[in-house]
């Protein structure tokens, strides 16, 4: 057989195997890829559905609901893309488009449910992080195109306003708890701090708020002014007899 007839063979048939190693590595990093996607966007469905269970511990608006579930529905077409033929995609796909419209279209419009006061430190901040976390996602969407600027703005400042109303509250109980383990000095500096966090606002839970906070203040400063005046007294006093016995001598007994 003619030698240079057997190097292209041999050359020919490198090539084919090259080729193939190629087209399988860019079919393994493709895969690849596509799983990293795909896991970023079950989290995201996953992180979503969390905030959605929390709407019977906090008030969620229509407008909120609507974002998230369409959240969960972008996430759930952009794994379709993926892979379009997981049939099980398109079944949830379509529920979750019914369940969008449905918010939608037959909503009430009133809050999920109604504030509920934090009966604890950790569940205040549990309540906070809850709040952070749906004003950051409320963010993302808005800056993704995928709610409106007023129904963003709205829903941004309802949030703001229901995180100022749990740090508020907060305030309040943790001052009675400080008033009661004989700490009036804590609970004032509690108290101060609420009034300065209202300051900047006008809307009618924290004018309440503020008046209710400033009169608890003025309530407690009074009485611990008073308590001062008496110890002073009671120390004038303690010193009026020390100084009348150093001057006239203990009484003797006759």
């Amino acid at each position: 057989m003619n030698i240079g007839l057997i190097i292209a063979l041999v050359a020919v048939l490198l090539i084919l195997v090259l080729g193939y190693n190629i087209m399988l590595q860019y079919k393994v990093r493709l895969e690849s890829t596509k799983k990293q996607e795909a896991a970023k966007y079950i989290a995201i469905i996953d992180a979503t559905e969390d905030l959605i269970g929390n709407a019977h511990h906090m008030p969620f608006s229509k407008d909120l609901l609507v974002c998230l579930n369409t959240r969960i529905l972008d996430a759930l077409e952009a794994m379709h893309e993926l892979d379009p033929k997981d049939k099980n995609l398109m079944g949830r796909i379509e529920n979750m488009r019914s369940q969008v419209e449905n918010l939608k279209n037959n909503h009430p419009g009133t809050e999920s449910t109604s504030f509920k006061v934090p009966s604890s430190d950790k569940q205040a901040l549990l309540m906070l992080k809850l709040v952070k976390r749906l004003r950051d996602t409320i963010r993302s969407e808005h800056n993704k195109g995928r709610i409106d600027t007023q129904a963003f703005v709205t829903e941004n400042a309802r949030l703001e306003n229901i995180q100022i109303r749990i740090n508020i509250e907060n305030v309040i109980k943790r001052a009675n708890d400080s008033i009661v383990r004989g700490q009036p000095g804590t609970a004032l500096q509690l108290l101060r701090k609420g009034i300065d966090v209202l300051s900047s606002k006008n809307d009618s839970y924290s004018n309440q708020a503020r008046e209710k906070l400033q009169g608890m203040y003025d309530e407690l400063e009074q009485r611990r002014q008073s308590k001062s005046e008496q110890e002073l007294h009671q120390i004038e006093a303690n010193e009026h007899d020390s100084d009348m016995e150093a001057l006239f001598g203990e009484k003797k007994k006759w």
